[in-house]
């Protein structure tokens, strides 16, 4: 799937391309499910380009099996093996080549849907938490766009470890999905004050970390609901990048701290670094049938009906991960 010009969803066009040629240490995924990333659509507008030398095809994390292994592997994959990637481009794609430090075994009671829900989202959300905000126990996380799939993720990961969860979304029916998920408190940003629902929920102390995805237009409340010597976590600015008022001077009266991370340009040795942790730490819970964790779908599209899912995703109407089959599951 290529974009030729920016533009909006009809501007994505199905082509025949040569199958990816591996590098040393990569191997070639068969693709069989992909799913959306709001880096996504920023790309298909021009908005946010590939890293330099990768994959101009969008698309940032696939389930599959291993179709090839290219020189020098050495991680003992085998053919037919089923597995999920990180990407930083590709995935739209019925092949893809991936350096094997990327590469996750699927948990053998999922389904590769279910899988391509995984990557992205799921090591986000542990980046922000353990790498960047290290999260301790009993904290108290706020994450906005609960219904994201960041979100949906980032509720059930504090929960793991040990922190307590609560969230932002803009209705009814998203709020109670964090909250069957394992949020403690929810707060409608439509119908409230979620910075004073914050304050509420923890006796006037605020939230430990922020989750935020939403930038601009929230900085006052989130300040506001900053614990004194809180960590606000940026890694989106969905509502807006400018910010005007008198920011620094309230973040410093909370001695907070403002981290900001992407995960797209970050190093191979960092990604490695970041799914050997969360293949060791968070992979063995979505692996029993009574596992704790569980990956939150949305809806799922066949690839020729792409233009659909990107509008889905643009009408805010998903809530969890919206996935593409490439091969119709069985």
């Amino acid at each position: 799937m290529c974009v030729d010009v920016p533009g909006g969803p009809e501007s994505l066009l199905l082509r025949t391309v040569p199958r990816p040629e591996l590098k040393c240490g990569e191997v070639l995924i068969k693709v069989h499910a992909t799913a959306l990333n709001r880096a996504d659509l920023l790309q298909r507008r021009g908005l946010y380009p590939p890293p330099p030398g990768e994959s101009d095809i969008i698309g940032l994390e696939v389930a599959g099996t291993v179709d090839t292994l290219g020189p020098g592997v050495k991680g003992g994959w085998g053919r037919d093996d089923r597995v999920m990637a990180l990407l930083s481009g590709g995935g739209y794609a019925e092949y893809v080549s991936v350096p094997e430090e990327l590469l996750m075994p699927v948990p053998p009671n999922l389904t590769l849907c279910q899988a391509a829900a995984i990557p992205e989202a799921w090591l986000t959300a542990f980046q922000l938490l353990v790498f960047i905000a290290q999260v301790k126990e009993d904290e108290v996380v706020l994450a906005h766009a609960a219904a994201s799939g960041v979100g949906t993720a980032a509720v059930q990961l504090v929960r793991l470890l040990g922190a307590v969860p609560v969230v932002t979304a803009g209705s009814p029916e998203k709020l109670k999905m964090a909250l069957s998920l394992g949020a403690s408190a929810g707060f409608n940003y439509k119908e409230e004050s979620f910075a004073q629902g914050v304050h509420d929920f923890t006796g006037g102390r605020g939230a430990n970390v922020i989750l935020d995805c939403i930038g601009g237009c929230n900085w006052e409340k989130n300040v506001s609901s900053l614990a004194i010597d809180g960590r606000w976590v940026l890694y989106g600015t969905m509502g807006g990048r400018a910010v005007e008022g008198e920011l620094l001077g309230k973040l410093l009266s909370k001695r907070g701290h403002l981290l900001c991370s992407l995960l797209r340009s970050r190093s191979l040795q960092y990604k490695a670094d970041l799914v050997k942790a969360f293949s060791q730490r968070v992979l063995p819970y979505f692996s029993d049938q009574h596992a704790p964790l569980r990956p939150v779908i949305d809806s799922t599209f066949n690839l020729k009906d792409i233009a659909e899912a990107h509008r889905h995703m643009e009408a805010n109407k998903n809530m969890g991960k919206i996935v593409i089959n490439l091969i119709q599951p069985n």
